[in-house]
């Protein structure tokens, strides 16, 4: 009898690693290929990935030989997003594709706020101002550019593992929270978050915040653009940390400089990483961190465990849990 192997490919040190070994039944072979360095990972990853039935890949690309390897059943993703995986291919193959199960959506709630906080008070400006040897600017006299959060209608563009967390996190912040989302949300959830459900438009049109939190597949590509732009109030902050191709990036450079909208918080860009000269950068009234949201410790460790459960329950003939739809 053929023994079980998982392959984790692209570890970043044997902490890792160990965690997944401890948690996973000894009969099962976890076969380990460190991430660095980084310019040999995919050559070294490889062989251990033809020979695996479940492949944790992180720095490691998923080939069309490796997708069609007869004995994979199963790719695990650590991150919240699957974009980067070929599931089409996969699935043609019968490979399953697993998701973090929300692993990091606490650490992309928090710093989502963060974003939110910043784009309203104009932080990227007041931190160049510090470090130029401004010190304050000329802030103290421009009182009307700075919005506190509190009382503000904050409008969710898809309320799921993230956004939900997003939404009980701004209670405290006596939000109003409304939100839009093509799927239909457990009553549970909305409970949670204390969101009420309404259309798109009127998400766009009456917001403060409009804050997006949806996969990028090849419908949600593009889908705030100039139209979404034009019907958000003038005074509207736009807060994205899901994926950048979700926003249309030139629209939303014209929203900002044309004052269809006041600001955005951004943790994602079109293209990352983000060019040196994209205008973004240097707007007076954008807060951005490069698409680091979801980093924390306890994110990881999160992602680990629930991988080494899937492996576990695969090892066992069982269904792995957070199944990734292949058409998505």
């Amino acid at each position: 009898m053929t023994k079980f192997t998982a392959a984790f490919l692209g570890y970043r040190d044997e902490s890792e690693i160990e965690r997944v070994r401890a948690a996973i039944p000894e009969e099962v072979e976890l076969v380990g290929v460190p991430g660095e360095p980084l310019d040999t990972m995919q050559e070294r990853g490889s062989e251990p990935a033809q020979n695996a039935e479940f492949i944790i890949p992180w720095r490691f690309q998923i080939t069309p030989e490796v997708a069609k390897s007869p004995r994979l059943k199963v790719v695990q993703a650590l991150s919240a997003g699957t974009d980067y995986l070929p599931k089409k291919e996969l699935h043609e193959n019968g490979v399953l594709v697993t998701g973090n199960q929300g692993a990091n959506s606490v650490a992309v709630a928090e710093m989502t706020i963060v974003l939110m906080v910043g784009a309203n008070r104009h932080l990227q400006e007041q931190v160049r101002n510090l470090h130029s040897g401004k010190y304050g600017g000329d802030f103290f006299d421009s009182w009307e550019r700075y919005n506190e959060l509190t009382d503000k209608r904050v409008g969710i563009i898809g309320l799921g593992k993230i956004g939900s967390k997003v939404a009980r996190r701004l209670q405290g912040w006596d939000c109003e929270i409304v939100y839009h989302d093509k799927l239909e949300i457990d009553p549970e959830v909305e409970k949670f978050a204390n969101a009420k459900r309404v259309s798109l438009d009127e998400l766009l049109t009456t917001s403060d915040v409009v804050n997006v939190h949806v996969p990028l597949t090849e419908n949600s590509r593009g889908m705030i653009g100039d139209d979404e732009f034009a019907r958000m109030k003038p005074t509207a902050i736009y807060v994205s940390s899901c994926r950048g191709p979700v926003t249309d990036e030139a629209a939303l450079i014209r929203a900002l400089e044309n004052g269809a909208i006041a600001g955005a918080g951004l943790d994602v860009t079109e293209l990352e990483p983000i060019d040196d000269d994209n205008p973004l950068l240097q707007m007076p009234n954008v807060f951005m961190t490069p698409h680091l949201a979801g980093l924390s410790i306890e994110a990881r460790y999160k992602a680990l465990d629930n991988a080494a459960r899937n492996i576990t329950l695969v090892s066992e003939g069982k269904q792995p849990a957070g199944l990734i739809d292949p058409f998505e």
